[in-house]
C-alpha cells in the first residue's frame, strides 16, 4: 500500500483492510471486485489485484523462499518484508537508503535499515540535505553539497492516470464510462471487464 503513496493516506486504510481481511486466506477468498472497492483512494489500482493474486498464491502454496515470486513484488518490497516481518539479515534498499549509501560511501548492515530510511526521508534530502543535523556528516564526503532535482512524475490533474481513475470510479458507482481509451487500459490491467459493450468490475475466477 505504501508503494508510491504517502503513509498518511495508507495507515487508516491499512487498518480497515486488516479488519476486513485479517489473514492471507481471508483476502484470497475475497472477490476481485471487493478488493478493488476497498482499495479506492490509494491510487495505482493494479497493486490491489497484485496483492489479491499474491494472497491467493500464498494461501494455495505457502510463502515462497524468494518473495519476488509473488505477483507485484519487486526486489525492494521483498527485502523490506524479509527484514521487517521475517527478521532476515537483508538490507532493503529504497530511494532513501540508496541516497545515504551513495553520498556517504558506506556499506550499512541490515540492522540500520529503519534508521537509514528515516535519515534519508528527513535529513539527507534529495536536493538540499540538512547536513548540519546529520549524525554522519563528520565523515561524509558529500557534506555541504547541493543536488539537481530528479525527474518527477507529471501532475495527476489532466493526466491519463486521472482519466483512468475517473473511469474506474464511474464503474464502481454503476455508471457507464464514456472514455473508451481509459476503459481499454483498465481492461488490459484486469481492473474491469467489457462484455457486449457493458463495463463491469472483474468477476471471480471459476
Amino acid at each position: 500500500m505504501a508503494q508510491q503513496t504517502q503513509m498518511e493516506r495508507v495507515l487508516a486504510r491499512w487498518q480497515r483492510w486488516l479488519d476486513r481481511w485479517p489473514t492471507v486466506e481471508a483476502l484470497a477468498a475475497a472477490t476481485p471486485a471487493d478488493v478493488i472497492r476497498a482499495w479506492q483512494g490509494l491510487g495505482y489500482n493494479r497493486r490491489a489485484l497484485a496483492l489479491h493474486n499474491a494472497a491467493q498464491q500464498v494461501a494455495a502454496h505457502g510463502w515462497p523462499d524468494d518473495l519476488t515470486d509473488l505477483p507485484g513484488v519487486g526486489r525492494y518490497t521483498a527485502d523490506a518484508v524479509a527484514c521487517f516481518a521475517f527478521g532476515r539479515d537483508v538490507l532493503p534498499v529504497d530511494v532513501n537508503v540508496r541516497r545515504v549509501s551513495e553520498r556517504t560511501g558506506h556499506a550499512f548492515s541490515p540492522a540500520a535499515a529503519q534508521a537509514l530510511m528515516d535519515l534519508g526521508k528527513s535529513v539527507c534530502l534529495a536536493r538540499v540535505p540538512r547536513c548540519g543535523i546529520c549524525p554522519l556528516a563528520g565523515d561524509c564526503p558529500s557534506r555541504g553539497m547541493r543536488f539537481e532535482p530528479l525527474r518527477r512524475q507529471g501532475p495527476f490533474e489532466g493526466s491519463f492516470r486521472q482519466r483512468r481513475a475517473e473511469a474506474l470510479r464511474a464503474v464502481l458507482a454503476g455508471r457507464e464510462p464514456d472514455d473508451s481509451e481509459a476503459i481499454a487500459a483498465l481492461a488490459r490491467d484486469g481492473l474491469v471487464e467489457v462484455r457486449d459493450g457493458a463495463v463491469s468490475l472483474p468477476s471471480p475466477a471459476l
